[in-house]
């Protein structure tokens, strides 16, 4: 059997010109802004919608560190402007620390919307050092389609 993944997935290119087909797929995925996140699963439905927006994000395979920063720099919760802190996660979910979530949600023990109230897409700024090409695949020098395990280097650059 495959081993799971938790893949993040960050819209790198704007509204403009962009297909119907392919808008519709990344409003599917939540991404309906420029360096907007969200963290899914390596299933093949997944897949195939990332392969129809190659051209329009990026993906790659998340570790649990990533995961925890997203979640206390980016998280935000949609009841108030408050960030997701121990103390919250201690509250709302059985789990004692943030630490301790990201590590069961990076191992498919736990999902972020066990988490109430915690909005699905992380809102991130534009990267360090700025970007190579968002018109060129990542394989070829550019900042689009699937970059593996490199996506932590580029979400660290844009917490």
């Amino acid at each position: 059997m495959e081993e799971r993944k938790r893949l993040a997935v960050i819209r790198m290119r704007g509204r403009v010109n962009v297909r119907k087909t392919t808008e519709d797929t990344l409003q599917m995925l939540n991404l309906f802004r420029r360096f907007n996140c969200v963290i899914i699963d390596d299933r093949p439905s997944y897949r195939g919608m990332l392969q129809k927006i190659k051209d329009w994000a990026t993906w790659g395979e998340i570790n649990s560190e990533t995961v925890e920063l997203l979640l206390t720099n980016r998280g935000e919760l949609t009841e108030t402007k408050r960030k997701v802190t121990d103390d919250l996660i201690k509250r709302k979910t059985s789990f004692s620390s943030v630490s301790e979530f990201a590590q069961s949600v990076y191992g498919f023990k736990a999902d972020l919307s066990d988490l109430p109230a915690l909005k699905k897409v992380f809102r991130l700024h534009p990267p360090r050092k700025g970007l190579k090409d968002v018109k060129t695949s990542y394989s070829d020098g550019g900042d689009l389609g699937y970059r593996g395990k490199d996506i932590n280097e580029l979400v660290q650059k844009m917490i």
